[in-house]
């Protein structure tokens, strides 16, 4: 059947092909893992770059926040500078005058419990959201329950 000759230059033609496609494959294979290798090393310096930035932000809003809270308090010594400055060298009557405006208990007072309403969520009356509302002189007024919504509509009518 086979000769002698035929099976070892079939053998030789099978390793020649096995390393035929053995090169080939780690070509493509090494390609790939080149690739992976390029695309690990990236992604590595973006993190990296990406911490970096971070670490510039951190800094930066934190040196922010150190220098505002410097130009607060330059403020306040200005304004305490100034204040002091006001008060001896003006005349008593000038000093009695300056307090009196900056009277610290008016702006410490206490809200009238009546004075304060609860916002409401609807209108006290119909139409009064149109967009045109208002703007023609012959608008009646809306019958509403509400004192102070009619005082509104009575004195724009006016």
């Amino acid at each position: 059947m086979f000769s002698f000759i035929t099976l070892p230059i079939a053998a030789i033609a099978a390793f020649i092909l096995g390393c035929l496609v053995g090169l080939l494959l780690t070509r493509t294979l090494s390609s790939r893992e080149q690739k992976t290798r390029l695309l690990e090393t990236r992604l590595q310096q973006a993190e990296e770059s990406l911490s970096h930035y971070r670490q510039e932000v951190t800094e930066h809003f934190s040196e922010t926040a150190k220098l505002v809270n410097n130009l607060t308090q330059s403020y306040k010594d200005v304004h305490q500078h100034l204040a002091g400055s006001a008060l001896k060298l003006t005349d008593i009557d000038i000093n009695h005058q300056l307090l009196s405006t900056y009277d610290m208990n008016d702006s410490n007072k206490a809200i009238n419990e009546e004075d304060c309403q609860v916002p409401k969520d609807w209108a006290p009356a119909k139409g009064i959201l149109r967009e045109n509302y208002g703007l023609n002189e012959k608008d009646e007024p809306f019958e509403t329950k509400d004192e102070t919504f009619e005082t509104i509509t009575r004195s724009t009518h006016q």
